[in-house]
């Protein structure tokens, strides 16, 4: 596992550069989605612009103005911010001290931030000062659907994040209620559902407000959506986060820390072995003073090892075993028992192999775009598309939610979480919104 640069680069080069730590995996790929996204949604809203289903609006804006006084400071505010935090990372941060509490607290480099504050304050001024009139002019712009992605994006990165946090938060109440800071600041704990609508919200808004039709946009969105999906659950794979799957009990792990196939019995005598880290949510281990300490390595704690959720199933011999049991070693969550010989920051492996839904996903959710992005010229109605999208995508996430560990509601005497509820009823609206615009479209 790779929770951060400093993993890839030690790994893959042999170099320790610490400095590297703060740049998490999970937002690394998280960023490389909205990318992504970007791309696919500029695409289609070319394609339907050239279509004539959209059209551009046109604004009135003033150009060859100066930069004033207030843009300046802004552009100078935030290099500063940037500045401190980020040359503190390289160069005043202390080795012990973990990079997301450092980037949340007010230590800095005054120097670092005063230096990029200054810098990006000329570049404003220089950048609006290379444009200006001796009278500036007002002018009408045309500005397509397209031009206005970078507005659109940045709106489902904003909204999504805090729609993420708050379904998180709120299926993980008793957690957020015993530390709500930890909760809301961690690199963790997100919920794509949650980012999923309250982006959604947002972005709908944006659109009426700027004339572009919302039938139109969501069927391109769709596809965004769906391979923007895929390229982020790599972040949760390559980090481990904790969005992984149940135990599966066709493996165990070995006294080298490995994992292979579980004979008779071998399944239950791991599970005595570390019954402390199920039952309590703890291990007896080696602190660094050489000591025995209980540390708390999960926040997933059973009443008796008989809740404890698993599955068996042995993969095909000519895949990898990881595809089937993993156990997410160095994970970002610092989840499991300590690696040995291990002195890094993240040094747990789980002590039983899990399935790795977050690479199931990415797969599927690959395969499911390509199809519709092979099909789309066929599909003439607007709103089928994105239709589509949510059928498909409450199906796939329906289903991966039988293997996976998320907290579960009651619900008429039946249990589903979250993610089944929402992914149940997406698949319900994606049937009646095709249903109602194949009828719109017949009676027009």
């Amino acid at each position: 596992m790779y929770p951060n640069l400093y993993y890839i680069f030690k790994d893959w080069f042999g170099v320790n550069w610490h400095g590297l730590s703060f740049l998490n995996t999970f937002g690394l790929f998280v960023a490389l989605g909205f990318v992504t996204a970007a791309i696919v949604l500029s695409k289609e809203l070319q394609r339907k612009e050239k279509q004539g289903l959209l059209s551009p609006r046109e604004e009135m804006i003033t150009v060859g103005k100066p930069a004033s006084f207030l843009e300046i400071l802004i552009n100078g505010i935030v290099g500063f911010i940037f500045g401190y935090k980020i040359f503190g990372l390289f160069i005043s941060k202390a080795p012990e001290v973990n990079p997301q509490e450092y980037i949340f607290s007010a230590e800095g480099n005054l120097l670092g931030g005063l230096l990029l504050g200054g810098l990006l304050a000329w570049f404003k001024w220089y950048d609006k000062n290379k444009q200006k009139l001796k009278e500036p002019e007002r002018r009408n712009v045309r500005i397509w659907p397209h031009d206005r992605v970078g507005d659109i994006i940045i709106l489902g990165l904003i909204f999504g994040i805090i729609g993420a946090k708050l379904f998180d938060n709120l299926e993980n109440w008793d957690d957020f209620v015993k530390d709500p800071v930890a909760r809301i600041f961690s690199a963790s704990g997100l919920t794509f559902y949650g980012g999923l609508i309250l982006a959604a919200i947002a972005i709908c808004w944006y659109a009426s407000k700027k004339g572009i039709k919302i039938i139109h946009l969501i069927d391109a969105a769709g596809l965004a959506l769906l391979l923007a999906y895929a390229v982020g659950l790599i972040g949760c794979q390559v980090s481990g986060d904790g969005d992984w799957g149940v135990f599966n009990s066709a493996y165990v792990v070995n006294a080298d820390g490995k994992v292979v196939e579980a004979g008779p019995g071998d399944y239950q005598d791991q599970l005595n072995k570390y019954q402390a880290y199920y039952k309590d949510g703890a291990v007896m281990d080696k602190g660094s003073m050489g000591q025995d300490s209980a540390v708390w390595v999960t926040d997933r704690k059973y009443e008796s090892l008989e809740k404890v959720p698993h599955k068996s199933f042995k993969g095909p011999s000519f895949l990898p075993t990881w595809m089937f049991a993993y156990t997410y070693p160095n994970n970002v969550n610092k989840d499991g028992v300590r690696i040995r010989d291990c002195n890094e920051e993240h040094c747990r492996a789980l002590p039983q192999p899990v399935f790795p839904t977050p690479f199931y996903e990415t797969v599927v959710c690959t395969l499911l775009f390509l199809i519709l992005w092979s099909v789309r010229r066929r599909i003439t109605t607007p709103g089928v598309m994105f239709g589509i999208y949510l059928i498909l995508n409450g199906i796939e996430r329906f289903t991966v939610e039988l293997i996976r560990v998320n907290n579960t509601y009651t619900v008429f005497g039946f249990h589903p979480t979250q993610a089944e509820l929402i992914s149940a009823s997406l698949v319900l609206a994606g049937f009646i919104l095709i249903i109602i615009v194949k009828r719109r479209a017949a009676k027009s």
